[in-house]
């Protein structure tokens, strides 16, 4: 705790400055075993259990073990993006923050809500779809239906919603215990259906790849649609991040912690996809469940049992994972002065962003008792692909043309503003007590006449605009690059995907927007980048405050400059300002 003194100035009770600024910094409380759990657990959902059947049966076949790779490795690069800003950017918001700091507050104020509308649309289907997976529920928790509105509630749905907000009220290490418990149960019947299905199939001789039409019955073109489609069973490894001011390095574990999470989930994935397709031919998969139907087939009834069980712990984990980031955004978003600040306020026990947490989870239990989201679920994956365009434009922006300077949150101008008076102020006082004397100016005005010489020598002049002036025409054709890059994706892909134009026309467009992709890329890769090491975050309340005290710029505060920031807050700052 901070106290004042008989002298009005402010201490630390206990004598150590943990103490003393432990309820102003958050403490760090998750590691890298944490974050894989939470990584792998958001990105594992129960369409693992489904959409392997679905697309085998109707997209690609047995060659569903390559639609799940080529997908793989289409989410490892926005995966890579993620984590490289995580690195340069080590604060909560995820995609939101990255955007605000590199493309702008308009942009981000979009993705930002565009997150989340997806993890509530998000956790809102996946609650209602536990109660199907549950039965002989009482009768309070079943589904009725409204008579005279014809409205079908879910209160099951609505409970698991306030039980996942009252797990993340107590803090974060123990959520993410809890998501630890629940992935490893996920992942142990994944196992389980991986080591005892490939041991039936080598019994029976891997009977699903003895087709006439061979791997491929849908062709290229059936593969690479699949691969459209299970793309989405990797979403999930972006709301790691999110969580970066409550990792202990984040700088190590949140890179770590995606690539790790990516890779389990795309092994699992092929792994199990490539026993159930050898179990039993693509043709004959139960679209709903092709996992247990595959099993049933061999007479294994009980393993049904461990499948649905898999299957609802998925389901747990994944609204884990899409209720977590809700509060974590409308923490950065208030701290940044677009939302009310009621939003940005850390408990001091549980060091949780708790008023956002009950918010975000009271609406999210509302919306899944009175609305089937099932008819929004779409707008999940629009929200998914604006993010992961904004981060992808994010790191060529922050690698190229970085921000000279982020703007302070408005939660802690009024603060800094004060503290920056009152320096002022001693240094008015300062020199008012110590006056210069005109003598000794005249003295040395001849230092200040070869200073002034030196300063005015055009060589001098010349060298340093020549410098400021490559790197000022190196940010624009950086920047013009960048924009032209964007403009050549859209011509592209709008040209690509629309069928009402004309082939030429469509040829046209697509011409032109290859060349100015490629064009963009060739400059983009022969211009130097920007190696100067910025520090875009904030892992604490007071970071960024101690940051303008740190007159050195090695990151470090020594204890006589602690003491005066100690004091500027005891004089200039309330009681009540000190506690909060």
């Amino acid at each position: 705790m901070i106290a004042r003194d008989e002298n009005g100035g402010v201490g630390v009770r206990g004598g150590t400055w943990s103490r003393g600024f432990g309820c102003l910094i958050r403490r760090k409380q998750v590691d890298s075993v944490h974050i894989n759990s939470h990584g792998v657990g958001s990105t594992i959902g129960a369409g693992v259990y489904i959409l392997i059947g679905t697309v085998a049966r109707e997209q690609a076949g047995p060659a569903i073990v390559i639609s799940l790779l080529v997908a793989g490795i289409a989410a490892a690069l926005s995966a890579f993006c993620y984590a490289e800003l995580a690195c340069r950017c080590p604060s909560a918001g995820s995609a939101y923050h990255y955007t605000y700091i590199c493309i702008g507050e308009g942009v981000a104020w979009l993705v930002g809500w565009a997150l989340i509308l997806e993890y509530t649309i998000g956790g809102s289907a996946v609650a209602r779809g536990i109660t199907p997976n549950l039965d002989n529920l009482p009768s309070f928790l079943a589904r009725h239906t409204l008579p005279g509105l014809g409205i079908v509630v879910d209160p099951c749905a609505a409970v698991l919603v306030l039980l996942v907000t009252i797990l993340l009220c107590l803090g974060i290490k123990e959520s993410s215990t809890a998501q630890f418990i629940v992935t490893t149960v996920n992942v142990c019947v994944m196992l389980f259906v991986i080591i005892v299905g490939g041991y039936q199939c080598f019994k029976s001789g891997w009977v699903g790849y003895e087709l006439p039409s061979g791997y491929f019955p849908y062709g290229i073109n059936g593969m690479f649609a699949g691969s459209a489609i299970v793309f989405f069973s990797y979403i999930g490894f972006d709301a790691v991040t999110s969580t970066a001011e409550e990792v202990k390095n984040p700088q190590r574990d949140l890179p770590l912690g995606i690539s790790t999470a990516l890779c389990i989930c795309c092994v699992l994935y092929m792994f199990v996809s490539a026993v159930i397709v050898g179990l039993v031919p693509y043709y004959e998969l139960n679209p709903d469940t092709p996992i247990s139907s595959a099993f049933s087939s061999y007479g294994m009834d009980w393993a049904v049992y461990l499948i649905t069980t898999g299957s609802v712990t998925a389901l747990f984990s994944s609204l884990l994972g899409s209720i977590l980031p809700q509060p974590r955004i409308f923490m950065a978003m208030a701290r940044d002065g677009l939302l009310p600040s009621f939003f940005s306020d850390i408990n001091r026990r549980t060091q949780v962003p708790l008023k956002s947490t009950i918010v975000t989870g009271v609406f999210a239990a509302v919306l899944a008792f009175f609305m089937d989201v099932s008819q929004l679920a779409g707008m999940v994956s629009v929200g998914t692909l604006l993010a992961f365009i904004t981060v992808a434009i994010s790191v060529l922006i922050i690698r190229y043309v970085p921000p000279d300077e982020v703007p302070i949150p408005s939660s802690l101008q009024a603060s800094v503003d004060r503290l920056v008076r009152h320096s002022r102020g001693d240094i008015e006082e300062d020199e008012a007590i110590s006056p210069v004397d005109p003598a000794s100016y005249c003295e040395n005005s001849h230092l200040h006449d070869k200073s002034e010489a030196l300063l005015g020598h055009p060589l001098i002049i010349k060298e340093v605009t020549n410098d400021e002036k490559n790197e000022k025409n190196r940010r624009k054709l950086a920047s013009w690059a960048i924009a032209l890059l964007c403009v050549g994706i859209l011509i592209l892909a709008g040209a690509a995907s629309v069928d009402r134009f004309p082939s030429i026309l469509r040829f046209t467009l697509c011409g032109m927007g290859g060349i100015l992709l490629l064009c963009s890329i060739t400059v983009l890769a022969c211009m130097k980048q920007d190696d100067t090491r910025h520090s875009f975050g904030h892992s604490g309340e007071l970071e960024q405050v101690f940051n303008k005290f740190d007159v050195n710029g090695d990151g470090k505060i020594s204890s006589s400059e602690l003491g005066s920031i100690m004091g500027s807050l005891g004089q200039h700052l309330s009681e009540e300002e000190l506690d909060k």
